[in-house]
């Protein structure tokens, strides 16, 4: 989402069905949803759930006053009553979470808070739909999924690319056979985000590298990631969209991983340039590599290629490919092959004739019933996804993104630093389902109610 739009447009199917009980609230009831993390996404989700009928938010969390100034605006503007809120220090979700009576929690923090939040939220018997990544240790992992199982809450990861529009046609596509039987998928986060790293914020590498007052700074917390680790940092974004694709915890699974990467120059030159190389934060050392490269080899022959690069000048892209033994996909061309069908042997053509044609059933009812989803958010994906996790809560439908799909998306992160570290040493991927991954039957995206 970019910020400046934003500015302006605001100012389990994995867990056994028995876990999430149906038709657990009437038409008349309305969920309990709490927030931790009113940043700027934190307001958006806010924004989202406010617009919804059927959720009241009573209480929200945060340390910064800023933020839920301008939280506190959205509630006015929407006509409703004014939450509680808990800024008495980091710590002070704790509070929230023990004393609150609560449905559910959304949890839009620094990543390193995504695990703890969770995990409690869960013990006080709370739903949780968490930012992603969801976790950023593999122990970390495991914790979430124990304590989903134990407490029998959902804990469903926020990853709202799974909702784009192109995306889910495509995997229209695949449910179809278009494509044949899938052999190769590739994704990634392809993302220049110097300027978020240091930007004018309070965090310990902002401090005027880029110039002009962003109160907004990712600065506080992001840009320690790539000074301490060599990993993928961000890998949900590729790795969620095309899991459903690949049936992965659902008939497939990841088995092992290799990532290795460049050498760290990007963020290095972009202080020099910008700061010259008498800035105090021309002497940091960045471990993160401008550009790593993962490849994952599942139990059904399929491999996945994953890029990370966010510390170069580079257009945005989410580097997807979806090939199989019929044809394939590029997004970056906007092109596409299926053999038999497509007009020229050997000749890309457009996609967008397939897009249209293969648009999936739930874009198709939402984007004729509501003439705002463009600006719901990433182009309507934050609308899919919060919807998808209030309907969940509710227990009108299973989880489509579940506990089991959230550390499998974040486990590449510590994954893929540890086969770095290793020289690019083939690491076994866990088997979080404990093997119900070969009897669990898909379900993300199979008709318009997911």
């Amino acid at each position: 989402m970019k910020r400046r739009k934003f500015l302006k447009t605001t100012a389990m199917a994995g867990i056994a069905s028995a876990v999430y009980p149906k038709n657990l609230f009437s038409a008349n009831e309305r969920l309990q949803i709490g927030i931790i993390g009113t940043g700027l996404r934190g307001q958006w989700n806010i924004k989202l759930l406010l617009d919804r009928p059927d959720v009241d938010i009573p209480v929200i969390c945060d340390i910064d006053q800023r933020m839920i100034e301008m939280a506190m605006r959205l509630f006015s503007k929407a006509g409703r009553p004014k939450p509680r809120v808990y800024d008495n220090g980091p710590e002070d979700y704790q509070n929230m979470l023990n004393k609150e009576s609560l449905d559910a929690v959304n949890i839009a923090t620094p990543w390193e808070w995504h695990h703890p939040m969770s995990v409690l939220a869960m013990n006080n018997n709370m739903h949780v739909g968490v930012e992603v990544p969801a976790a950023l240790t593999i122990d970390d992992c495991w914790d979430l999924v124990n304590t989903s199982e134990k407490t029998k809450k959902l804990c469903m990861i926020m990853e709202n690319v799974n909702y784009r529009r192109d995306i889910m046609a495509i995997l229209n596509m695949v449910r179809q056979g278009i494509f044949g039987e899938l052999i190769h998928c590739q994704g990634g986060y392809q993302h220049d985000l110097r300027h978020v790293k240091f930007n004018d914020g309070d965090g310990p590498y902002g401090g005027g590298v880029e110039f002009g007052k962003n109160a907004f700074s990712e600065a506080r917390w992001r840009t320690q990631h790539s000074v301490d680790k060599n990993a993928d940092l961000y890998p949900t974004h590729g790795l969620g969209p095309i899991s459903p694709m690949l049936e992965i915890n659902r008939g497939n699974r990841m088995l092992h991983l290799s990532s290795t990467s460049t050498q760290s120059r990007g963020l290095s030159k972009y202080i020099i340039d910008n700061g010259g190389v008498d800035h105090p934060n021309a002497s940091v050392k960045f471990k993160l590599g401008d550009v790593v490269t993962t490849l994952i080899k599942c139990v059904n022959g399929q491999t996945i290629v994953l890029s990370h690069d966010t510390n170069s000048p580079r257009p945005y892209s989410l580097n997807f490919r979806v090939q199989g033994t019929k044809g394939l996909w590029m997004k970056d061309s906007k092109s596409i092959y299926i053999e038999g069908v497509s007009p020229k042997s050997h000749k890309w053509e457009a996609d967008e004739m397939y897009l249209k044609k293969y648009d999936h059933p739930l874009w198709k009812r939402f984007s004729e019933a509501k003439s705002t989803l463009s600006d719901s958010g990433h182009g309507g994906m934050d609308f899919f996804i919060i919807r998808a996790f209030v309907e969940s809560v509710k227990g009108n439908q299973k989880p489509v993104i579940d506990v089991y799909d959230a550390v499998s998306m974040s486990c590449i992160i510590p994954l893929s630093e540890m086969s770095i570290k290793q020289n690019s040493a083939s690491i076994k991927i866990p088997d979080f389902t404990r093997g119900k991954w070969k009897t669990n039957k898909s379900i993300f995206g199979l008709n318009d109610n997911y």
